[in-house]
């Protein structure tokens, strides 16, 4: 029979995070210095793709909105352009684009060290889902990434772009200011879209209960429609596209809630009966 493991004091689960953090860092520099080698594929075909009026967003929403005979949305013009206004601002840029890029690729294997951080304190059955866990958790976020990618940025863009209160002002965007809306929203689209694995680790621990999610589902659908509305065109279509997602998700981590909860409730009463 195995030797049960010694409990670890406060310092050493510090230590152990403090190598989890090492060991992530490291992982996301390695992909950074990748990164770097397609530096130029990133920047003029990624990055830059939302600034173009043919980008694949653009075209499917015009398309769309001629299907369903509404106003057309076809984008012929994102009247602005970008520039750069610091010395070593370009240098700067390249290195943490490099860092975003490596922290979203080396996401699977964060993951899997925050799994390994956290596994002690679960159920054995629970340890043996390490792979579900981590193919479940980076698929939502790559999902997430790439909701933002195609839905939010290019939206985003399109609004500020051809918003203007006086025919006088030209807009000019600052590099840091572009590309930092990019990667805001790439990471937060990535990380929103991993609610329901949170409310199943809040739901474990007792702080989340499905009663509270669904008490609280009308402020969650207002605050999506109120993003939605902020990020896309006054558009219905464009805002219904982004907000349905972002509720299903909601709705989704409500039915993992649920599940939790069903599944703790048994094992007491199995817990009772063998008792």
């Amino acid at each position: 029979m195995a030797k049960e493991k010694k409990e670890m004091s406060f310092l050493d689960h510090l230590e152990e995070l403090r190598w989890l953090l090492v060991r992530s860092s490291f992982a996301i520099v390695i992909v950074a210095v990748v990164a770097f080698f397609f530096s130029d594929f990133i920047f003029e075909t990624i990055l830059f793709g939302p600034k173009d009026p043919s980008f694949v967003t653009y075209t499917f929403f015009c398309e769309l909105s001629k299907a369903i005979g509404v106003e057309s949305f076809c984008v012929t013009e994102l009247p602005f352009v970008i520039q750069n206004t610091d010395v070593e601002g370009q240098v700067s840029l390249l290195v943490w684009t490099c860092i975003t890029v490596g922290f979203i690729l080396a996401f699977p294997y964060i993951l899997w060290e925050f799994w390994k951080f956290i596994s002690p304190a679960l159920y054995e059955n629970e340890r043996k889902n390490a792979k579900t866990f981590i193919f479940i958790s980076s698929l939502l976020f790559f999902i997430g990434v790439l909701f933002g990618y195609y839905v939010i940025v290019p939206m985003s863009i399109n609004f500020f772009a051809t918003f203007s209160i006086s025919s006088q002002i030209k807009n000019e965007f600052n590099i840091d200011s572009y590309i930092g809306l990019i990667k805001t929203s790439l990471i937060a689209c990535g990380l929103f879209f991993e609610l329901p694995i949170i409310i199943y680790f809040l739901t474990k621990l007792g702080l989340v209960t499905p009663k509270f999610l669904r008490d609280y589902r009308r402020y969650a659908i207002v605050i999506v429609l109120i993003l939605a509305a902020i990020v896309t065109p006054p558009d219905v279509v464009s805002q219904i596209i982004v907000a349905i997602p972002l509720l299903l998700l909601y709705e989704v981590s409500i039915f993992i809630s649920s599940v939790v909860v069903k599944n703790q409730l048994k094992d007491e009463q199995s817990s009772q009966r063998i008792q």
